[in-house]
């Protein structure tokens, strides 16, 4: 995961902050008030196949906790709610730039669609190796496996998706966690 963000600053594409989008990803999350991605620059380059690698840099903002009085430091279910905000953003960013497969054929209504009822967290691993402030503090998330798969007659169309992510403050604070993500009901590409 260290090395994400070393190739962030040399990938051969990355796209700023897109504020219109980030607002639109996040519309879910503001009733709650739990907005917590600020910004997330997401970078794309080729692997040694020639097939894109997808990650983003982010970076959070925790004023208050949206579920339980402040417990001083960053917690499971603000990890769990930072990675979703940063998936989210990662997978609607890809399907804007065509950034990677299979979403480069997706359009954006097809991804507000999904965004809540058909993308699911199938595996979510989770290490906090250094306590952390929840205030201000870096992420990162990379795709590090896509798999898809038509549907039959036996079994729906499903994409599954392996996900790194990491987060870390300016005071040592440091955690980690690997997340499998299952997309349903994909829209099916070619005729």
């Amino acid at each position: 995961m260290t090395e994400t963000m070393d190739r962030m600053a040399d990938q051969a594409l990355r796209y700023p902050t897109d504020e219109d989008l980030l607002a639109q990803v996040l519309r879910p999350y503001r009733a709650k008030n739990c907005e917590y991605l600020k910004t997330a620059v997401v970078g794309v380059d080729a692997d040694p196949d020639g097939r894109n690698r997808v990650g983003a840099a982010c970076t959070f903002q925790i004023p208050e906790s949206c579920y339980i009085d402040d417990t001083g430091h960053f917690n499971s279910v603000e990890f769990n709610i930072c990675y979703n905000q940063m998936f989210y953003y990662l997978i609607a960013k890809s399907v804007r730039e065509s950034a990677l497969e299979p979403f480069a054929h997706w359009t954006m209504d097809d991804f507000w669609a999904r965004q809540l009822g058909d993308i699911l967290i199938t595996d979510f691993r989770s290490t906090f190796r250094r306590p952390m402030g929840a205030r201000l503090f870096h992420g990162e998330i990379e795709i590090a496996d896509v798999a898809e798969w038509d549907g039959s007659d036996i079994r729906d169309a499903l994409v599954v998706i392996r996900t790194k992510c990491r987060y870390w403050d300016d005071r040592g604070g440091d955690s980690h966690g690997e997340v499998t993500v299952a997309i349903l009901n994909p829209p099916q590409s070619g005729p």
